[in-house]
């Protein structure tokens, strides 16, 4: 099995530490955000990686490389201009192969255990894609799907999680999609419609690393860790 980490975006929030530096290589617990991720996904045995690059491409490839440094394949997809989580995604099929994977955004942290999600992609039939959501934030209070056992729901009334950027996919579900700029919220309104998408909420630590606040607070919180 594969797993695409997503790192295409320009990362603004996160300036100034973006002005010369591409999102996933901001350094947090004293490594690259985006290594965090390469070193989870070995440990449960996905040694295929795709990573999308798009910002400051060069100096991922370069810190990278092929990733034997981490005992896995990386593989890159190379956009000109950032396509949005589902264009880069279209983009990368190719890479990816014919079978389910495993989707992280590249600016989050968590601890949520990754064995679960291969579990879930394994398991993808009617269904063709699992999501894992979250509670809300203060970068996003509203949310963004409500939840029903394992079905994900459209609604108006609470409670309602947020995405993490943490998911499963069959390539089935992007079919006939793009190529170029696409949304995923579209997509997932359209599979919600369709019944051929679940969910979980996870209850664990997450982070998205999107501002110089959150940036902080995962450091403290990484650091505090390293000194019990």
């Amino acid at each position: 099995m594969k797993a695409m980490l997503l790192a295409a975006g320009r990362g603004n929030r996160l300036r100034p530490l973006t002005d010369n530096m591409p999102k996933p290589l901001v350094p947090v617990g004293g490594r690259p955000l985006i290594e965090h991720h390469i070193y989870r996904l070995a440990a449960v045995g996905i040694f295929e990686i795709v990573i999308n690059v798009s910002y400051l491409a060069e100096q991922i490839i370069e810190r990278l490389g092929d990733g034997s440094h981490y005992g896995v394949k990386i593989h890159y997809s190379i956009e000109s201009q950032p396509l949005e989580v589902a264009g880069g995604i279209i983009n990368a099929l190719p890479l990816l192969g014919p079978e389910n994977f495993l989707v992280l955004n590249g600016d989050i942290w968590t601890d949520y255990p990754l064995m679960n999600l291969i579990a879930q992609a394994k398991n993808l039939n009617r269904h063709i894609a699992h999501l894992v959501l979250v509670n809300n934030g203060p970068h996003h209070p509203e949310g963004d799907f409500g939840l029903q056992n394992d079905k994900l729901l459209i609604t108006e009334n609470q409670p309602k999680f947020t995405y993490s950027g943490i998911a499963a996919f069959s390539p089935q579900f992007f079919l006939g999609k793009g190529p170029g700029m696409v949304n995923l919220l579209p997509l997932l309104n359209a599979a919600i419609k369709q019944d051929t998408i679940t969910a979980e909420y996870y209850p664990g630590e997450w982070y998205d690393v999107g501002n110089i606040t959150a940036w902080q607070k995962l450091n403290e919180r990484l650091l505090h860790v390293s000194t019990l």
